[in-house]
């Protein structure tokens, strides 16, 4: 078989990795330093590997010389080859078999489904415990033969893979615990229950950005299909329906939710969103939308809840209300305080004998109402001394000195006092 044309693994990492791109760092788990190597190597002297290498983006298409790989990446844990040109699941397997002791690998964007994965080369992934698949159009049937051969894998990203159905594993996937499958296009509840037969030990399930419409399952069945899921992602999916939202709680041990950019909460203020969510739908969260829920919030939203739904018809007001009133009792609505700064004020003006109310703006200054008074006292602003007693202050009044100081900083009110009388009597 022709050694495929391109780029291959270890001139990428000849290349990125030499001394010269990648100096010697010294340190425990910085790097290793390998000796000279025997003449014609294309390693030339040394080279300088740390335990998790980053080969993305850098055109290849094949693994090159496995003895050579063997030998290099001998401590490598992690490795990213995200964005390449892979397009043979065999060269990939050439490359995962000389690296022993890996745990992630990142087969992002690469063309992998133009080949079949055949068993005997998904065994060379065994010791993978983290592996990432997202927008590599990888076939179910790619993801089963991975599965029967990864018995350690723990996390799966199968993002941007265009898939609209599930197909079910002939076998079940104990060990993982985080799939991760945003963005892509399953709607039917149908074809997420699938999920939870293939992976009953699943703690995270990260379905953002799929257009899932409503969750068809009875609640006994819901906690039987995810008994240990304890944190889901549905960001931006389909749901519009309060009661898709209860049946989250039907996941014995959730405890994390993520529910933005849904259809049901757009017509909400943000503040009614949280606070009807933590009440009414998911008592029983410690975390939603990525914010811990603190047992001082928990109960403002309970009080919320009851207050929200006080004013309306019976037919229309959830269970959930029933349950608080008995818990908190019939709550009276919240006083409207407008804390708007006021705008005007009505006042006595006295000057000599005389008395006349008067509205005054609070936005100006002293000497601007000076000039408002100048035709009521018949005096000039230069020969006018101001006066402003407030009605409920017990030191008699204040003299209003300051020309450029801001009604409003007095703190007048409707029915105080302004005193008028002028310097030469």
């Amino acid at each position: 078989m022709d050694q495929p044309s391109g780029r291959s693994f270890m001139q990428v990492l000849c290349e990125k990795y030499s001394p010269e791109n990648f100096p010697y760092r010294r340190g425990p788990g910085m790097g290793v330093h390998v000796p000279a190597t025997p003449q014609g190597s294309p390693m030339k002297d040394r080279l300088n590997l740390p335990s998790v290498l980053v080969l993305n983006s850098c055109g290849i298409t094949c693994a090159g010389d496995e003895n050579e790989i063997a030998a290099f990446c001998a401590h490598v844990s992690e490795l990213d080859l995200s964005d390449n040109k892979l397009e043979d699941w065999h060269e990939v397997s050439k490359i995962v078999s000389n690296v022993p002791h890996l745990e992630f690998l990142n087969l992002s964007s690469n063309p992998l489904s133009l080949s079949v994965l055949e068993r005997r080369c998904a065994g060379s992934f065994s010791g993978v415990r983290k592996l990432v698949l997202n927008n590599s159009k990888a076939s179910w049937e790619t993801v089963h033969t991975i599965l029967q051969e990864l018995p350690d894998l723990e996390e799966l990203f199968l993002c941007l893979n265009d898939y609209e159905t599930v197909s079910c594993s002939p076998v079940c996937c104990q060990s993982l615990k985080l799939l991760h499958i945003t963005d892509n296009n399953l709607q039917d509840w149908t074809e997420i229950r699938k999920l939870g037969i293939m992976f009953p030990s699943l703690d995270t399930l990260i379905l953002a950005n799929n257009n899932l419409t409503t969750i068809e399952e009875s609640e006994d069945s819901l906690a039987r299909l995810f008994p240990n899921l304890r944190s889901i992602n549905l960001h931006k999916s389909g749901l519009h329906c309060w009661e898709d939202i209860d049946k989250l709680n039907s996941f014995p041990k959730l405890e994390e939710v993520k529910l933005l950019g849904i259809p049901l909460l757009q017509s909400y203020t943000t503040e009614e969103r949280r606070k009807l969510l933590i009440a009414s739908r998911l008592p029983s969260i410690v975390k939603l939308n990525g914010s811990i829920v603190a047992d001082g919030e928990r109960e403002d939203s309970e009080r919320f809840f009851i207050r929200y739904y006080m004013e309306f018809p019976e037919e229309e007001v959830p269970f959930r209300y029933h349950e608080l009133v008995t818990k908190y009792g019939k709550l009276e609505p919240l006083a409207v305080v407008d804390l708007r700064p006021q705008s005007s004020a009505k006042v006595e003006v006295h000057f000599k004998d005389k008395v006349e109310e008067m509205s005054i703006r609070l936005d100006q200054t002293v000497a601007e109402l000076k000039k408002q008074l100048k035709t009521v006292v018949q005096l000039s602003t230069s020969n006018m001394l101001l006066f402003y007693l407030d009605h409920e202050a017990p030191f008699g009044p204040e003299e209003m000195k300051y020309n450029s100081r801001a009604l409003h900083s007095y703190g007048i009110r409707d029915g105080d006092k302004l005193y008028v009388e002028s310097r030469m009597k």
